[in-house]
């Protein structure tokens, strides 16, 4: 909708705001890229249960024309811009074959008389409206009032959003005049409407713009330029571009240093990146990645499978990166007798050894 600073925000012209680009990019990405395993449950624990449908499904093609990233960073987009993620559950018999994510803002939702959920979307191939019921549907909601949509991030933060754009645009016009926004140009005559229009438009032509930025100005008959004095740390353009990178920050729950933003008062070095990632993973990431695990269970499992199976992201995924944490979490994991040697191979792709 149309924001107090008089622009009209949109999911794509949102995206065009590096700090939402970067915030989306950076959550969609890394729920993406994190190895989702699919579990049954035993007496003694757990096992892989990779002979399950849904194990290849969720773990490595959930579609004919998507990998698994490819389908987790859309569901990850659908939510954290639109609030809520629609995946249809094709099915041959009683065997889910595919799942397919939809477009959210082609979905309308409402209760029907059995208090079931009825989804109804408008197909953007053929234009045509088909029903879909709710035991055909995965919908995963972001934070809701009303237990059956999740709310719109970007529909809620259109004025920070708008101002942003506002902000952005100002800034770019700075630019586009040569960083001279304006000046007074004074002459010893009085010109009629004609020449006035055709000393402006002259000057216009010649010396605006960044391209123009330089060049000799001459003036005649007593004319005089002042320019008025206008810089972006004077108009606090510097200050509010960056309080606005902060506030969308805010808004998708990010710290600004994981997006490339530095504030005040925060570190990139030392255990304060540390603690940063562990601020990441506890508030920023769990949330979503707890809110995909229990859509999995309600949707995809049959009521008799929901107490033996389970799925579950591998959060030591982020570990990979940083090979001294990995190597002191592998060492810890061993001497403590919760992870054979083999098992720790198995998770770096290396073959077992006897005995491990």
């Amino acid at each position: 909708g149309e924001s107090s600073s008089g622009k009209c925000v949109t999911v794509d012209k949102a995206l065009q705001l590096s700090a939402v680009w970067s915030c989306v990019r950076l959550l969609a990405e890394t729920v993406a890229t994190l190895p989702l395993g699919f579990y049954e449950r035993t007496d003694d624990g757990r096992r892989s249960a990779s002979s399950h449908p849904l194990y290849s499904l969720l773990h490595a093609q959930p579609n004919a024309d998507m990998t698994a990233v490819e389908f987790w960073e859309v569901v990850m987009a659908s939510l954290l811009l639109q609030g809520n993620a629609y995946v249809e559950i094709e099915r041959i018999g009683a065997r889910i074959v595919a799942l397919v994510p939809l477009l959210p803002e082609r979905m309308k939702v409402k209760v029907g008389e059995d208090s079931a959920l009825q989804y109804r979307y408008l197909d953007p191939l053929t234009d045509a409206t088909r029903e879909i019921a709710e035991g055909g549907m995965m919908h995963i909601r972001a934070f809701g009032t009303n237990g059956i949509v999740g709310l719109s991030p970007v529909s809620y933060a259109r004025e920070t959003l708008g101002a942003t754009m506002a902000a952005e645009e100002a800034s770019g016009k700075i630019f586009a005049n040569g960083m001279r926004p304006s000046g007074v140009l004074s002459m010893e005559q009085i010109l009629n409407k004609n020449q006035r229009e055709e000393v402006r438009t002259s000057l216009t032509e010649q010396f605006a713009g960044s391209m123009n930025t330089g060049k000799m100005m001459v003036l005649e008959a007593g004319m005089k330029f002042q320019q008025v004095t206008m810089n972006p740390e004077d108009a606090q353009m510097l200050q509010t571009r960056a309080f606005n990178i902060e506030e969308i920050c805010r808004w998708f729950r990010v710290w600004p240093g994981l997006i490339g933003h530095n504030a005040a008062g925060q570190t990139m070095w030392g255990s304060g990146v540390e603690q940063m990632m562990i601020g990441f993973l506890t508030f920023s990431l769990r949330p979503w990645l707890t809110r995909i695990e229990q859509a999995v269970r309600r949707s995809l499992l049959a009521p008799g499978e929901r107490s033996r199976y389970f799925a579950e992201f591998a959060i030591e995924g982020l570990l990979r990166a940083d090979s001294s944490a990995r190597t002191a979490f592998y060492s810890t994991m061993a001497q403590n007798g919760v992870m054979t040697r083999n098992e720790i191979r198995r998770k770096e792709n290396l073959p077992p050894q006897p005995g491990g």
